[in-house]
């Protein structure tokens, strides 16, 4: 961007765009941009700031997992020392079965979410990472999914300008 100005219109209506469905094409940036009426570099732009402004953190998809086969899920919580992290989560982040991990700054450090077929692959997962990090069921949040419940949070950052005379 040509100033380092506060947050403006254009990204609002940026940010208020991404929340809707992105393309599944090529150049999804490009159907994005043409939605907005803008150039696909001057969108790229746009979210290169927002992202080193701290706006955004990343854009990523919710995927349905159950439309994927996988009946079971779990979000989990170990006790990983501070000098561990690292070591855990790139350990945890090598299964195909979990769709992320974080740090939280509590006793129980690093989550992650486990998605399988089913209950006892779910837990043969569970299992294996457990050993492999050195952690046993008693130390551990283990909780289940037990009702989906859809969340499709949006925020409306357009609705909220006001001019002002």
């Amino acid at each position: 961007m040509n100033d380092n100005t506060a947050t403006d219109t254009l990204d609002l209506r940026i940010l208020d765009t991404l929340q809707q469905d992105i393309p599944l094409v090529a150049r999804p940036w490009e159907a994005i941009a043409a939605r907005l009426d803008i150039s696909e570099p001057l969108l790229l732009e746009r979210l290169k700031h927002l992202y080193d402004e701290g706006v955004i953190r990343g854009i990523s998809p919710i995927i349905e997992s159950r439309a994927l086969g996988l009946a079971a899920a779990t979000l989990v919580a170990l006790p990983v020392p501070a000098e561990r992290i690292r070591e855990v989560a790139d350990l945890i982040s090598q299964y195909p079965a979990v769709s992320h991990n974080f740090r939280r700054d509590h006793h129980y450090s690093l989550w992650f979410t486990l998605s399988a077929e089913n209950e006892g692959a779910l837990e043969e997962i569970l299992s294996e990472i457990l050993t492999k990090t050195g952690f046993s069921r008693d130390e551990i949040l283990d909780l289940p999914t037990v009702k989906k419940i859809k969340i499709d949070v949006r925020f409306p950052f357009l609705s909220d300008i006001k001019e002002v005379s």
